[in-house]
């Protein structure tokens, strides 16, 4: 029989679903041990807490101020929730009576844990993301559940959710999912290159890898950003409402029927039209007040370059089974939310029409995108990819260091959650309303965990698990600058 190693007694009052133990062995807090049932055999729990108990009173704490030799009694105490066990059918149960007190507790086999928590039936398929935190166990999730139903990716600035979202889009590229990624910073296109071998890579079984061949980058702006194939878009496919939100008057109502006027000509007469045309058509109705203002600001919006008479074609820029990077690094943000605006919409209707594969809409920054207060040019469109896309096979990842900036109505219809640390208070608040299964030592958790590991629920994972991420095969592309002793 395989050697256990016993870490302590279940002492105290005693339920089905938390015991208390005195700790004599070596544990973490977070590990999983074994308690064996009268009734149900081996159950699975975590130890969601750790406490010392001591005798050390004021008075005592005062002589080892003054150096004294006092003698100090302590105890290390555990808390363990129960997970449960595997009944004949294979149903988790939780047992019906409590344990006995003084029964020992045990380091919980992987063997247990894998058949517990139901990894076994995924295990080797799937996005291989990382190892089961303070074990080697290796947790994969179901492909088709994080594109058809939806993934959001959360921490604080820092906390490693570009680096994480790199694993995500390495394994549905090794999946032959078709995806375009809103990368506002520039931070994806490293994914075309191999990142050094390091050690930690072993460990994770993890050899450097890059994906030239299957990254296509796109940019409103090919000065900065000179690897990518520019990105256009036509007038005829836009209001006057929308292009006048571009330029940021406080009021525009002044403006729209002189535009309106102005398009609906060149509609009729040109059909595909530019900027210049447009700002052509408007000199020749007079040069009032309201007339050279919206032409100053046609004008530098010009400048912009994102406007043409024949736009990028959808077809090129969603090809199947690669990661279409819409690169948006330099670009205003007016700009960016009309893009993403622009790309959500057509990817949504043609999705319905069948006439692109099924995809993930991978969307960085998505506070900018979708915000809770107040209202994004496309914010109407991404509700309803939330809403509606998992019905036409369009998938939606949302990531963000800010989840209480995030429309609430997109965060709950996301049915995967991964979540790294995060300490604000009004987003931990955001995370334990829109997560389900989440206990408040989790949520307590999730503000001490360190930089890599994630609280990771849904994608036929059958309950939250914390998850130390994978070393990533590509380069990262988002490290934060280092200004000290830079020159």
């Amino acid at each position: 029989m395989e050697q256990m190693d016993k870490i302590g007694i279940v002492y105290g009052d005693v339920s089905t679903t938390e015991v208390q133990v005195t700790v004599t062995g070596i544990i973490d807090q977070g590990e999983y041990v074994q308690i064996f049932h009268q009734n149900s055999g081996w159950v699975l729990g975590r130890l969601d807490r750790l406490e010392r108990k001591t005798d050390v009173s004021i008075e005592k704490a005062l002589l080892i101020n003054a150096g004294e030799q006092v003698s100090i009694q302590e105890v290390l105490l555990g808390f363990v929730s129960i997970i449960g066990y595997r009944d004949s059918k294979g149903v988790l149960q939780v047992p019906k009576t409590p344990f006995k007190a003084g029964e020992p507790v045990y380091k919980a086999k992987d063997s247990l844990i894998r058949d517990t928590i139901g990894l076994e039936s995924i295990e080797g398929k799937g996005a291989y993301i990382g190892y089961l935190y303070n074990h080697t166990i290796p947790i994969y999730l179901d492909i088709n559940a994080l594109v058809q139903k939806h993934i959001s990716i959360l921490a604080k600035t820092g906390g490693g959710k570009s680096y994480l979202t790199g694993v995500i889009i390495e394994e549905l590229i090794k999946h032959d999912v078709t995806t375009v990624v809103i990368d506002p910073h520039g931070e994806y296109t490293s994914l075309k290159y191999p990142a050094q071998q390091t050690k930690i890579m072993e460990k994770f079984s993890v050899k450097p890898r890059g994906y030239p061949d299957r990254i296509i980058e796109f940019s409103p702006d090919i000065t900065t950003n000179k690897d990518a194939k520019p990105l256009k878009f036509t007038l005829s496919q836009i209001t006057p409402r929308e292009l006048l939100s571009l330029i940021n008057f406080t009021d525009f109502r002044p403006y729209l029927v002189p535009l309106r006027k102005a398009m609906d000509y060149l509609k009729s007469t040109k059909g595909n039209f530019n900027l210049k045309d447009l700002i052509n058509v408007l000199e020749k109705e007079g040069d009032s007040a309201t007339v050279s203002a919206l032409i100053n600001a046609l004008s530098l919006l010009n400048e912009e370059g994102i406007f043409a008479e024949v736009g990028t074609k959808i077809d090129d820029i969603v090809q199947r089974g690669k990661v279409s990077i819409i690169n948006l690094k330099g670009v205003s943000p007016d700009i960016q939310e009309m893009v993403v605006q622009r790309l959500a919409s057509a990817l949504f209707e043609l999705r319905k029409r069948d006439a692109l594969p099924p995809l993930m809409f991978v969307v960085e920054e998505a506070h900018n995108f979708i915000p809770q207060q107040g209202k994004a040019l496309s914010s109407k469109i991404m509700r309803t990819i939330a809403s509606e896309g998992r019905k036409f096979g369009l998938g939606l990842c949302i990531i963000s260091q800010r989840p209480a900036k995030v429309d609430k109505n997109i965060l709950s219809q996301c049915n995967t959650q991964i979540i790294l640390k995060v300490t604000n208070p009004n987003d931990l608040k955001t995370i334990g309303d829109s997560v389900e299964g989440l206990t408040r030592s989790s949520i307590d958790e999730i503000q001490r965990l360190p930089v890599g590991v994630a609280l990771v629920t849904g994608a036929s994972l059958s309950m939250p698990l914390f998850v130390e991420v994978r070393p990533r095969e590509t380069r990262h592309g988002g490290e934060s600058v280092n200004v000290a002793g830079s020159k």
